[in-house]
C-alpha cells in the first residue's frame, strides 16, 4: 500500500477492516455457530440450511430496494459520508449485541445476522462510490484490487486470534464451538471493523457531486426516473449490470454457503476453518495479480478468466457429493484453492470496471444500481440452495443452477462490446 496516496491507502484500509465481518460473521464462525444453535432449538440440518439461506434472501432484498434511492441521495455532495456512517454505525453495533446470543435462540441470531449485513452491505454502497472519489479512471483497477487484496490479509489476523481463542477454550475439540469463544470472536470482529474504518472516515472526501436539494429525497426519485426513461444512452452501463447480475449470483451464493456446504457434507469444523484461513492467505497475491494482469490485457478479459474458473469450481462442488469419502476433503481444498484464486479478482474488477464507465457526478446513483443487482443476484443463489435443499434433501440441484447464472453473466458481457483502450 506504500505508493498509494492517503485517501487510496485510507479508502483500501476499509477493505482491510470489514473483511473481518465477511469471514467471521458471512462466510465461517456465524454459519457453523448458527447450525449448532438451530439444532439446539430442535431445528433439523436441512431446516438451519433453508432459514440461513432465506436470512441471506431477505436482507439482500432490503438493501436491494433501497440501494438506488440511497445512493442517489448520497450524491448531493457532503452527504455519501454521511450515510456511510449510519450503516457502519448499524453494522458494528449489531455485531457487538451477537456477543449476547443465547443456546438454542436461533431467532434472535438471524435476526441479528440480518441487521449487521444490513449494515455491512449499506455501509458498501457507499464506500464502492467513493472509488471515483479517491482515484483516478487509470488507476481503479489497481486501487480496487489492492482493496480486496489487503481485505483478505486484514480478514486472516481476526479471524487467526478468534479460532485460536476458540480452540483453546474449547480444550482442543472443535467438534461444538465453544460459547465464549464464539462471543469473543464477534467482539474482535466488531473492534477491528470500527478501529480500521478512522482513516476512511478522516481522509476520503466526496469530490464529485451535485448541489444540495431543497427537498433531496423527490428529486431523488425524480433523477432515478430520468436515469431509467433514457437508459438507452446508458447500453453499456445496462449490459454490464446484467451480466454483473447473473455471474455475481454464483459467487455470493458460494461464499455465503460455502461452509455450511462443507458441514453438511461431513467436513469436521477445524478442517473447514483452517481451510477458510488458508484462502484468505492465497486469495491476496492473486487478487493482486488480477489487477496487474487486467493492465497487460483487459478488465474485461480478466472478468471472463473468473468467470471460467467459476464454472470449473460449480461444477467440481456438484459432483462433490458423489465422490468417495477418501476423496471429500481433498477436493474440497481444491475448490477452495479455485475460489482464493478469482473471489477477490472479479468482485474487484467488476467494481472498478463499472466505475471506469459511468459518469463521476453520478457514482452514487448507479453504485446504488450496481448493488441492486448484486443484492437482487444474492436473494436468487441462497434461496434456491434453501429451496432445492428443503425440497429434495440434496444441495446439488441447486449448485447445478448456479453454472447457468455464470454462463448468462459471460454471455451480457460479451454483448457490452470490447473495451475501451
Amino acid at each position: 500500500m506504500f505508493n498509494l496516496t492517503k485517501s487510496e491507502r485510507s479508502w483500501v484500509l476499509y477493505d482491510w477492516a470489514n473483511s473481518a465481518y465477511s469471514i467471521t460473521i458471512t462466510t465461517a464462525i456465524f454459519p457453523l455457530f448458527f447450525g449448532q444453535i438451530a439444532r439446539e432449538g430442535g431445528l433439523s440440518d436441512s431446516a438451519s440450511t433453508a432459514v440461513l439461506g432465506y436470512g441471506n434472501s431477505f436482507y439482500a432484498l432490503l438493501i436491494a430496494i433501497l440501494a438506488p434511492l440511497l445512493g442517489t441521495l448520497a450524491d448531493y455532495k457532503g452527504r455519501r459520508k454521511k450515510y456511510f456512517t449510519i450503516f457502519f454505525i448499524l453494522g458494528t453495533a449489531t455485531t457487538v449485541l451477537m456477543i449476547f446470543i443465547q443456546p438454542g435462540a436461533w431467532i434472535p441470531a438471524i435476526v441479528l445476522y440480518m441487521l449487521t449485513a444490513i449494515g455491512f452491505a449499506g455501509s458498501n454502497i457507499f464506500y464502492d462510490s467513493c472509488l471515483v472519489d479517491v482515484t483516478e479512471p487509470d488507476r481503479m483497477d489497481k486501487v480496487s484490487t489492492m482493496g480486496f487484496g489487503w481485505g483478505y490479509i486484514g480478514s486472516t489476523i481476526p479471524f487467526v486470534a478468534s479460532l485460536v481463542i476458540i480452540f483453546m477454550l474449547a480444550g482442543g475439540d472443535m467438534t461444538v464451538l465453544n460459547l465464549t469463544g464464539v462471543r469473543i470472536a464477534f467482539l474482535i470482529t466488531a473492534l477491528w471493523w470500527f478501529i480500521f474504518s478512522i482513516p476512511f472516515l478522516k481522509n476520503v472526501k466526496q469530490r464529485f457531486g451535485i448541489e444540495p436539494s431543497l427537498q433531496p429525497v423527490k428529486d431523488a426519485f425524480g433523477r432515478l426516473y430520468g436515469t431509467f426513461k433514457n437508459i438507452r444512452s446508458y447500453r453499456k452501463i445496462f449490459l454490464f449490470l446484467l451480466a454483473y447480475f447473473f455471474y455475481i449470483d454464483g459467487v455470493g451464493t458460494i461464499i455465503k454457503m460455502a461452509t455450511d456446504y462443507g458441514s453438511k457434507m461431513g467436513i469436521s469444523s477445524t478442517i473447514l476453518l483452517l481451510d477458510l484461513m488458508g484462502l484468505q492467505i492465497f486469495a491476496f497475491p492473486f487478487a493482486i495479480l488480477y489487477g496487474v494482469l487486467a493492465k497487460k490485457t483487459s478488465t474485461q478479459f480478466m472478468l471472463f478468466v473468473g468467470i471460467g474458473i467459476y464454472i470449473v469450481i460449480t461444477a467440481l462442488a456438484t459432483f462433490l457429493p458423489f465422490m468417495g469419502p477418501d476423496m471429500l476433503i481433498p477436493m474440497f481444498i481444491l475448490i477452495s484453492f479455485l475460489v482464493a484464486t478469482s473471489q477477490g479478482g472479479i468482485q474487484a474488477l467488476s467494481r472498478s470496471y463499472f466505475g471506469a464507465i459511468i459518469p463521476p457526478d453520478q457514482a452514487g446513483e448507479f453504485f446504488g444500481f450496481f448493488n441492486i443487482f448484486g443484492k437482487f443476484a444474492a436473494i436468487l443463489g441462497p434461496f434456491i440452495l434453501g429451496l432445492a435443499t428443503q425440497i429434495t434433501g440434496s444441495y446439488s440441484v441447486g449448485i447445478g443452477c448456479i453454472v447457468i447464472l455464470f454462463a448468462l453473466g459471460a454471455l451480457f458481457l460479451m454483448l457490452c462490446g470490447k473495451e475501451q483502450t
